[in-house]
């Protein structure tokens, strides 16, 4: 960078260009930052991404997993009620 009295007007003009430029990326990015909404709804499709098949379908490791929780807690309950 040049100093301010040495540069074209079209140097300037770039230099202003370029800022502006830059600018805009700060504020997209930060923009993007601040949208709880579009945030949350990243994070709902990464958590269906890594619990559904590619069909869609509940990965069966999870079903299993789910299946044995529920028997366990059913088998906690019948035992402390007898």
């Amino acid at each position: 960078m040049t100093s301010p009295g040495s540069q074209t007007p079209e140097e300037i003009q770039a230099e202003i260009e370029q800022q502006r430029e830059q600018l805009a990326g700060t504020l997209d990015a930060l923009t993007s930052k601040l949208d709880v909404k579009a945030q949350a709804q990243a994070k709902v499709d990464e958590v269906k991404g890594r619990a559904t098949t590619e069909s869609g379908r509940p990965r069966t490791e999870l079903i299993v997993v789910g299946a044995t929780v529920v028997v366990v807690a059913v088998a906690l309950v019948w035992w402390r009620r007898r």
